[in-house]
């Protein structure tokens, strides 16, 4: 080989290695890019995840199928403490084990168990034992930290032979957190479960005086002061006087009794997802009808617990037989429960929680 020949080789076995290099290098930084990208994607932050999809597995025909069983006769009205509300609870038991919904974790079962000597320690109206019903989806980030929502599951039995339903009282309520609990589910089956860990608290009791929320505030599963919010839910399934013309309305009552930022966190929820008109005619402390201090978030509310009632006013069938669920208005019972739900999502989601800036006054 003469040497014009070997310097031609040499400069082309230079030219291939530079190419060479080249490549492993374009190679090298797209593996990181993409690297990257994969990671930033599993590091995204729930909230980032628009909760439209879960939201709109709340559904009034679910709604509807539920509450013809829970406010049926069989159930005899779900007096507290009566074999019709133990078979209600007991549909309700099954509703969370078959959407795989476990009960609490430092519980032995769905079942928070009250003796009669407290249902019967104030009015003393001969209650036997009862139950409160509660299921549970830990949180992935923050579990300590639990919300809390409710609904009483009891009603007022049977008067002079006629068995009172209650299916907006709180049937609707009762359903709602069915709904609410195989939405958050799904979520967390296809990884955007809550960051914080909530309670689905079914209380006994509330018509004889709040007692099964007062039972649980004062014998608490999760501390209270881990307990971030209350969201009660209690008659969503009608309208009332003052919304003859639409049923797209809710009342919020006591969201901002103690903190601004539960206030914020409800208006922006409704305004980003469902887009309800807030009515706040009950929540005025002067209101004489003082329906804050008439249902279970109250025993929450005194305890400095941020708390928010979701409600739909009276109605003529209050506290009546003919409260059927014939006359419950089930798009606007689902609407309503998808609030609660996207309320509970940005609480349960958010970096911090509701701040307590006032003192419920």
């Amino acid at each position: 080989m003469d040497i014009d020949n070997n310097t031609d080789f040499v400069r082309l076995l230079y030219i291939y290695k530079f190419t060479i290099n080249l490549k492993m290098k374009k190679n090298l930084l797209l593996l990181l890019i993409a690297t990257t990208i994969s990671c930033t994607s599993q590091k995204t932050n729930v909230l980032d995840q628009n909760p439209t999809e879960y939201t709109n597995t709340i559904t009034a025909a679910d709604l509807k199928t539920h509450l013809y069983i829970i406010a049926s006769d069989e159930m005899e009205g779900r007096e507290t403490g009566s074999a019709g509300q133990k078979k209600a609870g007991d549909y309700l038991v099954k509703q969370y084990k078959a959407n795989t919904v476990s009960f609490p974790k430092g519980a032995t079962d769905y079942y928070q168990r009250i003796p009669a000597s407290f249902l019967n320690a104030i009015r003393n109206e001969n209650l036997p034992d009862s139950e409160n019903i509660w299921a549970f989806i830990e949180g992935s980030e923050k579990p300590n930290e639990v919300i809390v929502i409710s609904a009483h599951y009891d009603h007022v039995g049977i008067k002079n032979g006629e068995i009172y339903n209650g299916a907006d009282d709180d049937g609707s309520g009762t359903v709602a957190l069915l709904e609410i609990a195989q939405a958050f589910q799904t979520a967390k089956k296809e990884g955007n479960g809550p960051k914080r860990s909530i309670l689905f608290l079914h209380v006994t009791g509330e018509e004889h005086g709040l007692l099964g929320s007062s039972y649980y505030t004062q014998n608490p599963l999760f501390p209270l002061a881990n307990t971030i919010t209350n969201i009660n839910i209690d008659m969503i399934g009608r309208h009332d006087e003052f919304h003859n013309d639409s049923s797209n309305y809710v009342y919020l009552i006591g969201s901002d009794y103690l903190s601004s930022d539960l206030f914020n966190i409800c208006e922006d929820a409704n305004k980003n997802y469902v887009k309800l008109f807030l009515d706040y005619k009950y929540n005025d402390r002067a209101d004489p009808n003082r329906f804050y201090y008439r249902s279970d978030h109250y025993n929450f509310a005194k305890n400095g617990i941020p708390s928010v009632f979701l409600f739909s006013g009276v109605h003529a069938d209050y506290h009546k037989a003919t409260d059927e669920v014939d006359k419950i208005e089930f798009d606007a019972l689902a609407k309503r429960t998808q609030l609660a739900f996207t309320i509970a999502w940005e609480l349960a989601n958010r970096e911090n929680r509701p701040f307590v800036d006032k003192n419920g006054n």
